[in-house]
């Protein structure tokens, strides 16, 4: 018998799986039989071979030559007229010929060569038992179908198939993530900001004539920090220089007589201790839903302009900076009991602070570009749904003083607080963010409350007599279920 073939032979082992009227042996026979019947006009089969494996073909008449076009993908061992071993080298296609002494065909075979899968299906189906994987070759490729619990499992699957394969580029993930896949992300900013302001100086002013010679002297130190006093209606004032008509201390108007002031001898003092205390607190709860491995945003604020630079007209071009309580996050669930949060959330306000101002060429052409005051937190963790994490710690406390005072006067013990003003400020600031992930679905929209839901306006009596604007009515809040997983759904 003679064996035609084109090419060098690399051996290779498969596990076959082929169609036609193929007859498989008893177990104990290796490799596999494909029985064929004798027919005057030939016959033509297809099947299927795994790589590194093999197939006896069992003819019922004799062969004499043997023809396989790609002997680098499948090679023919013939052991008898009748019995040749088709053996996997390489994954492709190709096909076989038999022929008889007289030149006549007996066989023709159409042989695909594939992975064999079985040993990542069956370790796909006890490392993952919930789920229904199926795993088909394309030909060098893997193809992943079926459905699986969540998206750790997807991922799992599709690394294992990567390491089978041994080239990740070769796998086709097509699987479909059951349960849950919609997360609602529940953040909390609470903010607190407290400044203090204290002011404490003492203005001087003196009138004297001595030897006919007028002496004038004042003292008005101001205040450094804040660049003038809280308050110009509030203090002491102890002693005149001049009369109660006169809006100023100047000692100078005070001798020169006649007119406002008549007083020639006095002196005058102004004690001003002036505080402001202010509190601010900003709270705010955006909601935001949105599928897994997306990204969903929120802006509760505004935009203000920014100049960005003149067109070829000179005209000013301006862009849109935005301010207020922003929040971006992406949610990946990874199981029923585990969700990755990347989270990005900021609180910004316009500040005088830092501002820029353009100058202009006509008086009031001035532009002053303000400055943004941002407490910015950026994070990625982990979590059930229904758990919460806090992110705290952003504080920020800032304390100024400023003593302005007259030089060489201001040293003396007791009587140097009268040549000194003290300027104080202390500004503190806490945020603090709470977030809480859950996993939802949807409902119907009649199940749904919305902040106007049974509103109504007072009547004219009522808001007459008692003072009210609206009727009151019944607050609605979501409604938490507990899972038997030990999970929360929000409904």
């Amino acid at each position: 018998m003679r064996i035609l073939s084109a090419g060098l032979f690399v051996f290779l082992m498969a596990v076959p799986s082929w169609a036609g009227t193929a007859q498989a042996l008893s177990p104990q026979a290796a490799p596999p039989i494909l029985r064929v019947a004798s027919s005057s006009g030939g016959i033509h089969k297809r099947i299927r071979l795994s790589l590194h494996k093999a197939e006896l073909v069992h003819l019922s008449q004799s062969a004499r030559d043997v023809l396989v076009s790609n002997p680098d993908i499948v090679d023919a061992v013939v052991k008898g007229p009748r019995r040749i071993i088709l053996l996997a080298k390489k994954i492709g296609q190709t096909n076989a010929f038999f022929f008889d002494a007289a030149g006549h065909q007996i066989l023709s075979i159409d042989i695909r060569v594939e992975r064999d899968v079985t040993p990542l299906s069956d370790m796909l189906r006890a490392d993952m038992p919930g789920s229904n994987i199926h795993v088909a070759t394309l030909n060098d490729n893997l193809v992943l179908t079926g459905d699986v619990e969540n998206a750790a499992q997807a991922t799992r699957a599709e690394a294992l198939a990567a390491r089978f394969v041994g080239d990740p580029k070769k796998v086709v993930n097509m699987l479909n993530i059951g349960g849950g896949e919609q997360v609602m992300l529940r953040v909390r900013i609470a903010e607190v900001q407290r400044a203090v302001a204290k002011q404490l100086g003492i203005d001087l002013a003196g009138a004297v004539v001595a030897g006919g010679a007028p002496i004038g002297v004042s003292t008005s130190n101001p205040y450094g920090l804040v660049g003038q006093a809280l308050s110009d209606l509030s203090g002491f004032q102890a002693g005149q220089v001049c009369s109660a008509a006169s809006s100023a201390i100047n000692p100078l108007q005070a001798l020169q007589g006649g007119g406002v002031c008549q007083i020639r001898n006095n002196i005058q003092g102004t004690l001003k201790a002036l505080e402001t205390v202010g509190l601010v607190h900003t709270l705010a709860e955006p909601n935001l839903t949105a599928v897994s491995g997306q990204t969903a945003q929120f802006l509760a604020g505004g935009e203000f302009p920014v100049p960005a630079g003149r067109d070829l007209e000179g005209n000013v071009t301006v862009v849109f900076k935005k301010f207020g309580v922003g929040l971006s996050f992406t949610p990946v669930v990874l199981s029923p009991h585990r969700i990755s949060l990347q989270i990005s959330t900021e609180v910004s306000e316009l500040t005088n602070t830092g501002s820029f101002t353009l100058t202009g060429t006509t008086p009031g052409s001035n532009l002053t570009i303000p400055a943004l005051s941002v407490r910015r937190a950026q994070t990625t963790v982990e979590l059930p749904s229904g758990g919460s994490f806090a992110i705290a710690g952003l504080l920020q406390h800032t304390t100024k003083q400023q003593i302005d005072a007259f030089p060489g006067l201001k040293d003396m013990p007791v009587l140097g607080a009268l040549f000194r003003s003290r300027d104080f400020q202390n500004n503190e600031t806490e945020l603090v963010v709470m977030v809480t992930p859950y996993l939802v679905n949807p409902v119907a929209p009649d199940k749904i409350a919305l902040p106007t839901d049974g509103f109504r306006p007072a009547t004219d009596a009522q808001t007459i007599l008692l003072g009210k604007l609206n009727q009151a009515h019944q607050k609605v809040t979501p409604k938490l279920v507990r899972q038997a997983d030990h999970r929360f759904i929000v409904e």
